[in-house]
C-alpha cells in the first residue's frame, strides 16, 4: 500500500531541500510541494495564524519508518506535523513507489 505522508514547514527553500533529499535517498518515490498554505492553529495557548509549505511525500510500507525517522531530524519545528495516511492507488503506480523507493 502506498503511504502518503503529509508535513508543513515555514521556508519554501528548506522545504525543497528536504523534498529533495527524501528522493534522492529513496525514502519517498515523489514529494509534492503546495506553496501558500495558510495554517491555522492553537500553540502554547494561543491560536496562530501562518503561511506555510506543504510537503505531500509517497511513500511505500517499508520505507515509511525511516523516512519519518529523517523527516523528524530534518525538520527545525518542536513539534513537527506528520500526518500518515494509507492510500489505495492502482497496481502500477503502488509498483513505481516500491521501485523508487528501492522496494521492488
Amino acid at each position: 500500500m502506498v503511504k502518503i505522508v503529509l508535513t508543513t514547514l515555514d521556508d519554501e527553500k528548506v522545504a525543497a531541500e528536504i523534498a529533495s533529499l527524501l528522493v534522492e535517498e529513496k525514502l519517498a518515490a515523489c514529494v509534492s510541494i503546495v506553496k501558500d498554505v495558510l495554517s491555522v492553529y492553537r500553540w502554547e495557548g494561543s491560536v496562530v495564524k501562518e503561511k506555510e509549505v506543504m510537503l505531500v511525500c509517497k511513500t511505500g510500507e517499508k520505507t515509511l519508518d525511516p523516512m519519518i525517522e529523517r523527516l523528524k531530524d530534518l525538520h527545525k519545528y518542536e513539534l513537527p506535523e506528520i500526518l500518515i495516511i494509507d492510500a489505495g492507488s492502482t497496481d502500477a503506480y503502488r509498483k513505481w513507489v516500491e521501485e523508487s523507493c528501492g522496494n521492488a
